[in-house]
């Protein structure tokens, strides 16, 4: 298994660098928003599973000539209280790297799960005392506050909040258009889709390609936020909104923000056609293929 083991870490590294970097900067995801998540959760899980395995893949190859099989063998050996013929210092060290990387991923996984839920707690919390719900529109939550501000907070007891600086900038079509987008972010939840790659980046943020993922997938959930909002509303009220509400970010983060926001608008006002239904369906075929490819190579 070790050309297994060499193969999977060449995956795990293009995946991570050179296909994170060019995917990050391909256009057609505009065309395709749906199509580009996936490929990136594809990459995501494909690397994670490439590098992870990589590690077993060479720990165990002195055991059998796939990891079903020298797994079953290195359990006999340690169940019988033997220790497993052929493994030297190097194949313990894949093995431990390996586990490393595992416990690295899953930890920083958990420790950013536990926060965002910690957080979403005390702002709901603080949200059902100091907002008044918006009669207009069930379910939705003003805060009184002069600056232009709407947003969602995901999860079993969801939110959707508006500043009444929205209500005044804004009428009620331009405030259902905005509410649209943010259901849409509660409806497909997209902090889901977000939160791995948000782990994913904290775990190895020297990675480049790791950083471009995590900004690339926030880009195209808003994109398909919009996507689903103009299709509830009139694509001109959502760009109305937009600009009403999306302008509003502190200075330091004002640039690189209104450069997405602009996109996103040009976006709307002037949609590019979509992809053609064949590449749609290649994307979803190759994005299984991408997460099937290191499963098949391990356990085949």
């Amino acid at each position: 298994m070790e050309l297994t083991a060499l193969a999977l870490v060449v995956l795990g590294v293009v995946l991570a660098e050179p296909v994170s970097r060019g995917l990050a900067r391909a256009d057609w995801p505009d065309r395709d928003p749906v199509g580009a998540l996936l490929v990136w959760q594809a990459v995501g899980l494909s690397g994670g599973i490439s590098l992870f395995g990589a590690g077993l893949a060479y720990g165990l190859a002195p055991l059998g000539d796939s990891l079903p099989e020298a797994t079953g063998a290195a359990v006999s050996d340690l169940a019988r209280g033997r220790y497993p013929e052929g493994l030297g210092a190097l194949h313990l060290i894949a093995l431990l790297v390996a586990l490393v990387v595992l416990v690295r991923l899953l930890t920083v996984l958990g420790v950013t799960t536990v926060r965002t839920l910690r957080t979403r707690r005390r702002h709901r919390d603080l949200l059902d005392v100091l907002a008044t719900p918006w009669p207009n529109a069930p379910g939705t939550r003003v805060l009184d506050h002069p600056v232009p501000v709407a947003y969602c907070l995901p999860g079993r007891s969801s939110r959707l909040v508006v500043s009444a600086g929205v209500l005044e900038a804004l009428d009620t079509a331009g405030v259902r258009a905005v509410l649209a987008h943010e259901r849409a972010h509660l409806r497909e939840r997209h902090d889901l889709v977000v939160l791995p790659f948000v782990a994913w980046g904290a775990t190895a943020p020297f990675v480049r390609g790791m950083v471009c993922a995590q900004i690339a997938v926030a880009k195209l959930i808003e994109m398909r936020a919009d996507d689903v909002a103009g299709c509830r509303c009139d694509p001109a009220e959502l760009v109305t909104a937009l600009k009403a509400v999306g302008g509003s970010v502190p200075a330091a983060a004002l640039s690189s923000f209104t450069a997405a926001l602009e996109h996103r608008i040009d976006r709307i006002s002037s949609p590019p056609p979509p992809l053609p239904l064949p590449v749609r369906l290649s994307i979803r075929i190759g994005a299984a293929v991408l997460i099937l490819a290191p499963l098949t190579a391990l356990l085949v």
